[in-house]
């Protein structure tokens, strides 16, 4: 209850709200103060079948824009072995023969959840990766195509321009089988087409080396002080004229720090946690050792250590 001023008490009193009536009554004397008053509040309601359920969910889900109906559309649910009746179990026949335009939709969307929620993304990368498939199914041009591989090569793209990339092998991990050459043409089929129905060059975002590390050095476990001490050596090899990939960079930094470190890592495991082969993090670590001195930072490793890292 909460105080209000009630002009028939003629002073400060407590009020009920009757939310079935929408009215809000003086304690006291019982006058109404204000009727029909709406609730703004989210409406929770219990619709679980057996009693013993208390889980409260909402009254309907959220509206989708990329469906025809907006994802609103009234679904008749399957009767509950021998207590459902007839009338239900018919209709939900009925309704699964009928035509439903966003069924292929609907399905790919489901599989593009489940590859996000496997990675850990954001529901924004989800929504970018679902708008990028829709586009692509309106051009009818993917028909006969790995449809796997579309989805995942609409999940890559879409971390890409969020600015939250993630390897292909990565993707190629949740990619219910669709293989790494797969979804690489798969999103090159998709940008091209994209591009084409655009009239302009798509947009993917550029990949560092500083995207993947602090990931990458998780798998590994590494300790707070080898992860900032490679993370400054990522930065500072951004200024270099090193020819690698990223990826290839940040594996190859991350061997350079745990050589340092009480905690060294094989190069085996280095190579598992990145998804670089053994020999391209090698051939990185020759490119960026020379450079040791300038990407190490000195409260990290002295010079002595500098000099008495291994050479490649």
């Amino acid at each position: 209850m909460a105080e209000t001023y009630c002009p028939d008490c003629k002073r400060c009193t407590e009020v009920v709200f009757d939310h079935s009536a929408g009215d809000t009554v003086c304690y006291e004397c019982g006058l109404v103060l204000e009727a029909h008053s709406i609730d703004e509040t989210s409406e929770w309601r219990t619709f679980a079948n057996e009693s013993g359920d208390n889980d409260p969910v909402r009254v309907g889900g959220p509206s989708n824009p990329l469906l025809t109906d907006g994802g609103l559309s009234t679904v008749i649910s399957k009767p509950n072995g021998a207590q459902g009746d007839f009338l239900s179990s018919s209709l939900g026949r009925w309704q699964n023969r009928g035509s439903n335009p966003d069924r292929t939709l609907i399905q790919a969307f489901r599989t593009i959840a489940t590859m996000s929620d496997r990675l850990g993304l954001v529901a924004t990368i989800k929504d970018r990766a679902n708008e990028i498939y829709k586009k692509v199914e309106d051009l009818k041009s993917s028909k006969g195509r790995n449809q796997d591989a579309i989805l995942a090569a609409c999940l890559y793209i879409a971390c890409r321009q969020e600015d939250k990339p993630r390897t292909v092998k990565e993707i190629c991990s949740v990619a219910n089988g669709a293989t790494k050459k797969e979804i690489g043409r798969a999103k090159e089929y998709i940008v091209k087409q994209l591009e084409v129905e655009m009239g302009q060059s798509m947009e993917m975002g550029t990949i560092h080396a500083g995207d993947f590390l602090r990931r990458f050095c998780s798998h590994l476990g590494m300790t707070n002080q080898a992860v900032k001490a490679a993370q400054e050596a990522v930065q500072k090899s951004e200024e270099l004229d090193i020819r690698r990939s990223p990826i290839s960079v940040a594996a190859a930094v991350i061997y350079m720090i745990t050589q340092l470190s009480d905690d060294k890592k094989l190069l085996r495991d280095i190579s598992l946690a990145t998804g670089v082969a053994e020999g391209t993090i090698r051939n990185s670590y020759r490119d960026l050792y020379p450079y040791a001195s300038r990407l190490i930072p000195t409260s990290f490793a002295k010079e002595e250590d500098l000099r008495n890292l291994c050479s490649p």
